[in-house]
């Protein structure tokens, strides 16, 4: 609890210091909040080809059915984004995470994470990404989103996570 209250003290200070600088060099009038948007794509408050871009701007997770791992149409197009936003940026690697929900023994679920995050691996392979630039880990169940135990939270579980390395 106490980290939390300090993590979002540390938030607010990092955006009021963010304020007051983008007034000082804007002479206080900024209507647009410092980005500008064109064409859907907010420009100016990330780094482009950066881990917080990938994440922003193409999405960085895929979801799976219960004790599945085949990509399913929805899963394909945000992987096909994926793949666009990596050859436009050949020097990022990736890390392809698997997930589960709690369900099952924690070896199961290592094994299902690991065909998720294999299976986002392949398919983004198949679309032209160097498999040398991808690499692989499950955290099976040992890394929830969510908590609670309902089909809602379960569903946020059972996911495949592309992190852009640093």
């Amino acid at each position: 609890m106490r980290l939390k209250m300090i993590s979002a003290m540390a938030a607010a200070l990092l955006l009021a210091a963010c304020a007051s600088d983008e007034a000082a060099t804007t002479g206080g009038a900024s209507a647009g909040g410092g980005t500008t948007d064109t064409g859907g794509i907010t420009q100016g408050a990330v780094t482009p080809g950066s881990a917080e871009d990938f994440q922003q701007n193409v999405g960085d997770r895929v979801f799976f059915g219960f004790d599945r791992y085949d990509l399913t149409g929805e899963a394909q197009s945000q992987l096909q984004r994926q793949a666009a936003w990596l050859a436009q940026y050949p020097a990022v690697t990736v890390t392809i995470e698997g997930h589960a929900d709690e369900r099952g023994t924690r070896e199961y679920n290592l094994a299902l994470g690991e065909r998720r995050a294999n299976a986002v691996a392949n398919y983004l392979t198949a679309l032209g990404v160097d498999a040398g630039r991808i690499s692989v880990i499950s955290y099976g169940k040992e890394r929830p989103e969510c908590t609670e135990s309902n089909e809602s939270c379960w569903a946020q579980n059972r996911r495949g996570v592309t992190t852009v390395n640093r």
